[in-house]
């Protein structure tokens, strides 16, 4: 995965929805300083989003993405639509590796919730590989009691770092508001990405000082805010509206870190991701 050739602004084509955090900024009250690894899905949950992501026409729109280099659909690809067909049918994409589920920056935790985890599991995401090599990540959600796929975008963050993660002890996530991944171990914080690297330094910090970063970081970002007011939230004014020039957070929301109404994520592959397909 090389993600410096990934053009950072065109997977945002698609509108996010802000996503909710709504805090409540009670007195910091500290959160556990060596918490354990955050809640997973259980093993039902984990096959019944794996089944969603292996339906034909998951796959057919993985052939067409594929097709398109990551492209979305709204901008012009320059080929017919019929070399579009024939380039998807040749990507043969095929699913690999485990579905993972994916945690995010926890609401609770940044208010200082007492006992708060870290981070929570906001959607699971696949790995498919296409004939060429390109990778894509396949991210399904939890929807009205059933999973189901809700974005393709390229790369495989999701599925290499929660392994790279893995196999030094700990459980990676995500602070999608500046893209940053993280590892959460033995009561540190460690960086996974130069995002999370820039964010706790090359050492990484205690569960208690990222704790008062995160705070310090969105507390002016609430519901009824001023920066709510202005209409950046998720660092969009507009549907298709490109980044805000500061790349400032999104608001966060209590109960997930996404929102779940079309995937909608936080400034989601602001940096990283070349394209997204929303459902």
């Amino acid at each position: 995965m090389n993600s410096h050739h990934r053009v950072r602004t065109a997977r945002t084509a698609t509108a996010l929805t802000a996503v909710a955090l709504a805090l409540v900024l009670a007195p910091a009250a500290h959160a556990a300083d060596a918490p354990g690894a955050p809640a997973a899905p259980g093993a039902g949950d984990l096959a019944a989003a794996r089944t969603a992501t292996q339906q034909p026409a998951v796959l057919d729109k993985l052939g067409h993405f594929f097709a398109r280099k990551g492209v979305p659909p709204t901008q012009q690809l320059g080929i017919s639509a019929a070399d579009e067909a024939k380039a998807a049918t040749a990507a043969a994409p095929r699913l690999t590796g485990d579905t993972v589920p994916v945690y995010t920056l926890s609401a609770a935790f940044v208010s200082g919730r007492a006992g708060a985890e870290v981070a929570e599991a906001g959607f699971t995401a696949t790995t498919a590989v296409a004939a060429d090599g390109q990778r894509a990540s396949v991210w399904t959600a939890r929807q009205n009691g059933s999973w189901r796929v809700v974005n393709i975008a390229s790369g495989s963050d999701e599925a290499d770092y929660a392994a790279k993660a893995a196999a030094d002890g700990g459980t990676a996530f995500r602070e999608p508001q500046i893209n940053a991944w993280y590892e959460l171990k033995d009561g540190r914080v460690l960086p996974l990405d130069d995002e999370a690297r820039r964010s706790v330094g090359a050492r990484g910090s205690t569960v208690a000082a990222y704790q008062r970063l995160v705070r310090q970081r969105y507390g002016d970002k609430l519901p009824g805010s001023a920066y709510d007011a202005s209409g950046k939230a998720g660092g969009f004014t507009a549907e298709n509206a490109a980044p805000q020039p500061d790349r400032t957070a999104p608001l966060l929301t209590a109960g997930s870190a996404i929102g779940l109404t079309a995937l909608a994520g936080t400034a989601l592959g602001l940096r990283r991701r070349k394209a997204r397909i929303k459902y």
